[in-house]
């Protein structure tokens, strides 16, 4: 996913460094097309990164109250996961905004 942002943005940025833009319309349906399949995955990687740190909030809950060295490593864990999660939406959240202002720029142009 990565690399089709990163792609679709050096594509973006190219075109905008022109004088005249060929095919205008088209590369603003699939840009616009593209963006539609990274909000879609913005919101997925939003949801599992919240059900995922509120599962280990609430292991580590349940670990203190009840003593349970289980549920303490299933908290270690979740938040082991939870982490790259963050860092990764972080990724799509300013990547997706960074792709509006590229796609509103050549939209101008």
């Amino acid at each position: 996913m990565k690399e089709m942002i990163n792609s679709l943005i050096n594509e973006l940025k190219k075109e905008i460094e022109k004088e005249k833009i060929n095919n205008k319309e088209d590369l603003l349906k699939r840009a616009l097309t593209e963006i539609k399949f990274f909000q879609h995955e913005r919101f997925i990687h939003l949801i599992v990164t919240f059900f995922v740190g509120i599962s280990a909030i609430v292991s580590l809950g349940f670990s203190v109250v009840t003593e349970n060295i289980g549920l303490l490593l299933l908290f270690i864990v979740l938040f082991i996961l939870f982490v790259p999660y963050i860092f990764y939406y972080y990724y799509l959240e300013n990547n997706i905004q960074l792709l509006y202002k590229l796609y509103l720029e050549v939209k101008e142009k």
